[in-house]
Parts: structure tokens; sequence; C-alpha cells
């Protein structure tokens, strides 16, 4: 069901800031950044092995990773699961009883078709599926 951890979104205040500290010290290579204006997010990809990390800057205040911020601080938010057939996986969760915030696929960062599960269905963490057409 699980291929691979896709990507771990770390929520960040500025990416101007934040970047130097992944890119000069722990000399990963930026990707490219990106905005999401439907989750009001300016996105940093970095390559970690076959991993990325995701840095999320909240473009507005009403976005959910601002308010996330705003509640628990920066850090770690989430951790994206790479699957095949993303439908069928959300289907498969729901029958289990894991509560979706995201009942179908909506197009995420870099184009990827994605849905977050609950984290008052999952321990407190917040998982996204991920489904790229690589």
């Amino acid at each position: 069901m699980i291929k691979k951890i896709d990507h771990i979104g770390i929520a960040v205040r500025s990416l101007e800031e934040t970047l130097p500290f992944y890119t000069d010290i722990l000399k990963l290579p930026l990707l490219g950044i990106e905005e999401v204006e439907s989750e009001k997010l300016k996105v940093a990809f970095l390559k970690a092995g076959e991993t990325k990390l995701e840095l999320l800057e909240p473009t507005s205040g009403e976005s959910a990773v601002a308010k996330f911020i705003e509640k628990r601080g920066e850090g770690l938010h989430h951790v994206a699961l790479g699957v095949d057939s993303i439908q069928e996986r959300i289907n498969e969760i729901k029958e289990k009883g894991i509560s979706m915030i995201n009942d179908v696929p909506k197009t995420g960062a870099g184009g990827a078709q994605v849905a977050f599960m609950h984290p008052k269905s999952t321990k407190k963490v917040l998982f996204e599926l991920c489904e790229r057409k690589d």
C-alpha cells in the first residue's frame, strides 16, 4: 500500500530566513520553490537522499499552516506517504475507521494528488497520502 516516504513537511515562518540552514549548513540541494495559491503557501523542495523535505511558508494568516505555527510553532508538520491509486487508498483507510480531512484527492505542490488523514485518527500525526505521476 505505501511505496515510500515521499516527503516530510516542515512549517516555517520564512523561507528566506530558514533556507540557509538547509542549503548552507546541511548542504541539501534546493530543487525549487513554488506557490500553492489554493493552500496559501510558498513551498521549497529540498532533496534529502531519496526523500524530499518540503518547507511550508504561509502566505496568509488564514492558511492551515499559519494556524499550525500560531498554535504549535515552527517544526514538523506532516509526513507524506507515496502511494499508487490514491482514491482506492483513501477508501481502504476510511473502511478501517480512519477519518480523512480530504475524502477525495486534491492537487498539491508539485502537481501531486494529495489527501490528508485526520490526526485525531492517527495518534496526533498528520499523514498525507501523495500520488505522483512519475
